[in-house]
């Protein structure tokens, strides 16, 4: 009998996962990437000149043990244990964020502190019937003033849209477990009395692992060791149609590598990381107009880093800082050397990453390399974290559908084109944060690939993937009342109706 062939769009996280479980069994694997340079989608490692930088920022840290022994599996040697430090960055201040609840209102002073006290007070006595919008949700959870100061700006930077408009579903989510009243007790219990069966707040991790050479060292090894298996990985491949055969029950993948020409493969499988609006364009038989519509109508938020390159003064000893300063465009600075020593290549120097968050084709986006650098030198000048003249070298690194956008209508359209995609395309999977358009992190990613591998092996759907949830973990129908488990959407941004 013939071992089961799989074409698999895309070499990030979840179609590598998935194409190093299937080839480890015997199938017969080919992975698409239209990169032609680097693996891993947004989990990459881009280098410039010796210089290592993360994408986003990744940290190796999941409660699903299944994904934390793959990590392990795979990068067995060279997984570095780091502390965890973030701060958030206002009126020229450091605050720890989490937040410390006694340090930030020493920072704040007296009466700045006073109001936001007097203001979680409010919020606990008379607290907002029904919470709506992430405004409402955080300000029963903090207080107005605490999310004026420590919300408010960054959220809006990060999604373009005010924070009247974002769903109180996604703070739940983003923010599970989280309050002024929990902030405390952390601070006040030792991490090492705290109890250990207890569930962990992922906002309150102190500690988490990385690759030596960032999170592309990951995926890089994990597609040698896929390669290493009799799989077949292909740079540069864009995929130009998949064509499904109901009478062969089988695929014809067509690509195209600008050097080599096109290509087709056959596969009984096809499984897709893809942007589900990219997707739906090539498929064929083609979609019925109402879902072609409904794919077209998918938005995507975009972001941007900039690199900088300068003398390591320990401005800030963070793996990143959130900018919460409505003067500067920037939302998040990542200091990368603090991921890993070997992230940068002179112990002298370090690198800052700038992170814009934007829309493809707005005036971010468009502007030039050199613009972009100048204006991240300025903002960092601006936020007393360097000297413009400092800088000594500068990378501009553009990452289009970053976050799926959650819309009113988003729902809708995912579950049209979800159903018919199942109903015409049976052996079609979709998996990862695009191919799902969910905001999926990393782990949770991997989690839905794994799951396939093993509905591909069984010959039919073992477990549904839109019931993975946002720790990774898996999801009977039917299991849970929330919102995630019960319709297979993670929350995010959404406008509120």
């Amino acid at each position: 009998m013939a071992p089961i062939s799989v074409a698999i769009i895309g070499a990030g996280p979840a179609g590598l996962t998935a194409a190093y479980l299937l080839a480890r069994q015997g199938c017969n694997v080919t992975v698409l990437e239209a990169d032609a340079t680097y693996v891993g989608g947004i989990s990459r490692t881009v280098v410039h000149r010796g210089f290592h930088f993360d994408i986003g920022g990744h940290r190796f840290f999941s409660k699903s043990q299944e994904v934390e022994d793959f990590w392990t599996e795979i990068l067995p040697d060279d997984m570095l244990e780091r502390p965890r430090s973030s701060r958030i960055f206002y009126r020229g201040k450091f605050f720890s964020y989490p937040l410390k609840a006694f340090e930030a209102f020493l920072q704040m002073g007296v009466w700045e502190s006073l109001r936001c006290g007097f203001s979680y007070a409010k919020a606990r006595l008379f607290p907002i019937r029904n919470p709506r919008t992430f405004e409402d949700w955080v300000s029963n959870q903090f207080g107005s003033r605490l999310f004026q100061i420590f919300f408010k700006t960054y959220t809006e930077k990060v999604w373009g849209m005010s924070c009247q408009e974002i769903s109180a579903d996604w703070a739940a989510q983003r923010i599970k477990g989280l309050s002024l009243r929990s902030l405390i007790l952390s601070s006040l219990t030792p991490a090492s009395r705290r109890p250990s069966g207890k569930a962990v707040i992922k906002t309150l991790i102190n500690s988490f692992r990385y690759p030596r050479k960032g999170p592309g060292m990951m995926w890089e090894e994990c597609a040698r060791k896929f390669q290493a298996l009799g799989g077949t990985l292909r740079m540069g491949a864009r995929v130009s149609r998949c064509t499904y055969s109901p009478e062969s029950k089988n695929w014809k993948v067509e690509y195209q590598v600008d050097a080599d020409g096109s290509y087709a493969i056959t596969a009984d499988h096809v499984i897709s990381s893809a942007p589900m609006r990219e997707l739906a364009s090539i498929l064929s038989p083609k979609l019925s107009q109402k879902a072609a519509a409904a794919a077209r109508a998918l938005r995507y938020r975009d972001f941007l880093t900039v690199a900088l390159v300068l003398p390591d003064r320990g401005r800030f000893p963070d793996n990143w800082i959130y900018i919460h300063d409505e003067g500067v465009k920037v939302g998040r600075i990542q200091n990368f050397k603090t991921w890993s020593p070997e992230m940068v290549p002179d112990p002298a120097m370090t690198c800052y990453g700038l992170e814009y968050f934007c829309f493809e084709g707005d005036g971010l986006w468009a502007a030039s390399d050199e613009a972009l650098i100048q204006q991240a030198k300025d903002e960092l000048q601006k936020l007393g974290l360097a000297m413009a003249e400092d800088v000594t070298d500068g990378c501009v690194v553009r990452q289009a559908k970053a976050y799926p956008i959650y819309d009113d209508d988003y729902e809708a359209h995912v579950a049209t084109l979800r159903d018919e995609m199942k109903r015409d395309f049976p052996t079609l999977h979709l998996v990862g944060r695009n191919g799902m358009h969910k905001y999926n992190n990393q782990d949770h990613s991997m989690m839905t690939a794994m799951l396939c591998a093993r509905n591909i092996l069984a010959g039919k759907e073992l477990f549904d993937l839109w019931q993975v949830n946002g720790d990774a973990e898996y999801h009977e129908s039917g299991s849970s009342s929330s919102h995630e488990a019960a319709k297979g959407f993670r929350h995010v941004p959404e406008s509120v109706s």
